[in-house]
């Protein structure tokens, strides 16, 4: 970091210049050693920075901040203090996001700050669940535990998505390349035929006309079908912009056949592990609940958990409110109340998720089982349709000229 000061020397004399130092506080140190009496200190911000921009503009992949994690428990277990910690981390990444956030880190905890508190100013690196876990952790003194449970907890969710994601990539890829190859056969192939079919004047069966004639209608109002499903998608997006909409989008990714409960359970795992992870580190049970909220990618559940938590305030504790709601499934419902009575809420939670997560990634399995034979099985059937159309058309010619 750069700075412009404007100080006395000791012979009074006013001077103005330019230094280098790590921190504000490091800038007035180096200042008041060489016999000068600061009267300003201005950080210099430049007009274009290109290292801050990139910074903005790229993302800290879970698995990098993962890996910070570990690697910090592993430095302050064997001793080295956090500022020396976060250096040596920050020289290691490559990511440059992650790499500025790291250096303004270490500048504030210099200043005073604890690591949660420095952490927490940058959302978009370090979610608000790291710092306040981070903060707890802090206040039992157990920083390197609470960071090796969080860099489980981050590896626990990317892992899930991981697994999702590479499972839907082969159906939508196999997806993609049907509709190009089937545009391509209506739009380009089957207008050629038709020429021909037009030059030799027969009567052609009712497969082929309705083939021509849908083939016609793509050729002539295409464009405007495919305007019409644009502007729908801008409309649609626009819908779940709002509120409302976004709403009905979850509750309807909740109640949606197949997918719907592949999405409940993984919502309903990743609660779990939040509040089993927050109990296990100390936070009161309200404050828990609030970061559950905060948590879920659903409004739905972030409603009914808001409305747990407010019947958890007024003292009915945290089984007994989720069992009135529905989205919570029984067994939830069921080991939250035995943890809520042998005080191992944490454990019995744990315990939750993982059969959860276990029975979404089955579920999951036997959705893209189901997916991809459908999807061959669909293309199968338009290109034979379109072969028969072709076929017969041109055995009907045959009769008809040998007649």
């Amino acid at each position: 970091m750069e700075f412009f000061y404007v100080a006395y020397t000791e012979d009074k004399r006013l001077v103005k210049g330019k230094l280098s130092a790590t921190s504000e506080e490091a800038a007035l140190n180096l200042l008041s050693y060489g016999g000068y009496q600061t009267v300003s200190l201005k950080e210099v911000v430049p007009f274009f920075n290109l290292q801050k921009l990139a910074a903005r503009f790229s993302r800290v992949k879970p698995k990098e901040i993962i890996m910070f994690s570990r690697q910090l428990a592993l430095l302050l277990e064997s001793g080295t203090d956090i500022v020396t910690s976060l250096e040596l981390l920050q020289s290691q990444v490559t990511n440059r996001t992650l790499k500025v956030v790291l250096g303004e880190v270490a500048s504030d905890i210099r200043g005073g700050s604890s690591l949660s508190a420095a952490l927490g100013k940058h959302p978009r690196a370090f979610p608000d669940l790291y710092s306040r876990t981070l903060a707890a952790g802090e206040q039992a003194g157990n920083l390197e535990v609470v960071l090796r449970q969080m860099a489980d907890y981050l590896e626990r969710g990317s892992t899930t998505e991981k697994k999702i994601k590479n499972a839907l990539t082969y159906p939508i890829i196999v997806a993609i390349v049907a509709f190009v190859v089937i545009a391509v056969l209506v739009i380009f192939v089957l207008p050629a035929f038709t020429g021909l079919y037009s030059t030799l004047g027969a009567d052609l069966p009712a497969t082929t006309k309705l083939l021509i004639g849908t083939s016609e209608w793509l050729i002539d109002y295409g464009v405007f079908l495919l305007l019409g499903v644009v502007a729908l998608a801008i409309i649609g997006f626009l819908y779940i912009r709002t509120p409302t909409g976004k709403y009905q989008l979850n509750k309807l990714m909740l109640t949606i056949p197949v997918i719907g409960r592949i999405n409940l359970l993984s919502e309903l795992a990743r609660c779990c592990r939040t509040i089993s992870l927050l109990f296990k580190v100390g936070l009161p049970l309200p404050e828990v609940m609030s970061q559950a909220i905060h948590g879920t990618n659903n409004k739905v559940i972030a409603e009914a958990l808001t409305q747990v938590q407010q019947e958890l305030i007024r003292g009915e504790g945290l089984s007994k409110p989720m069992a009135k709601r529905n989205i919570f499934l029984p067994l939830m419902v069921q080991m939250v109340g035995v943890g809520e009575e042998t005080g191992h809420l944490d454990t019995t939670l744990a315990t939750v998720a993982q059969t959860y997560e276990i029975e979404a990634d089955d579920r999951t399995s036997s959705a893209v089982g189901l997916i991809q034979p459908a999807i061959t099985i669909i293309i199968g059937v338009v290109v034979a349709f379109i072969a028969i159309s072709l076929v017969s058309a041109m055995y009907s010619i045959y009769g008809q000229v040998n007649f």
